[in-house]
């Protein structure tokens, strides 16, 4: 019975305690969750990280779904509020963390080191500007402009822009690659 529920219906039985319904919310979104994540974040370990924070806030954030929007559409913005929350986090604690001299210096090689070992697309995707690696990400996981819009809280068109410029980073990127 629970495979012909809408996600729209089982999120309003998961919002009243239905821990059936959240069940069936996670298996059937779970991995599209954690790939947006990954291309969000560019990191396996982030993308884990941010998924596990988002499902273990999923049940309180459920009260706050109105059936407005898709479900689909709903939890891919929260994913996106989550990751934006995630940057902001960690762009505090580096700035905190300045002057803390050869161990940080360490730190941040190591971080280094570990993200010249991502695959060429997930690089490049991290060199974009935010609004359009977001907007990437979300068309990339087979969204169509118009609900990648819904997401972002833009309109169809500056999806359709930004998913142009995106290709004109990673074009340029691909170029500037291929001559060294």
């Amino acid at each position: 019975m629970r495979m012909n529920t809408s996600e729209e219906d089982l999120a309003r039985a998961a919002a009243g305690g239905d821990a059936a319904a959240f069940g069936a919310l996670l298996e059937r979104r779970y991995d599209s969750l954690f790939g947006l994540a990954f291309r969000l974040t560019g990191s396996r370990a982030e993308a884990e990280d941010l998924t596990q924070d988002i499902c273990a806030a999923l049940p309180a954030k459920l009260a706050a779904f109105r059936g407005e929007a898709r479900f689909g559409t709903w939890l891919y913005r929260v994913a996106v509020n989550a990751a934006h929350d995630r940057r902001r986090r960690q762009a505090t604690a580096s700035k905190a963390a300045e002057g803390w001299g050869d161990w940080e210096l360490a730190r941040q090689a190591e971080m280094a080191e570990t993200a010249a070992q991502v695959d060429w697309l997930t690089a490049a995707m991290r060199a974009l500007p935010d609004d359009l690696r977001d907007t990437l990400a979300l068309v990339l996981d087979d969204m169509s402009h118009r609900e990648a819009g819904e997401v972002l809280g833009i309109g169809e068109g500056t999806v359709s822009w930004r998913v142009s410029e995106a290709r004109k980073h990673l074009r340029a990127l691909r170029a500037t690659e291929d001559q060294r």
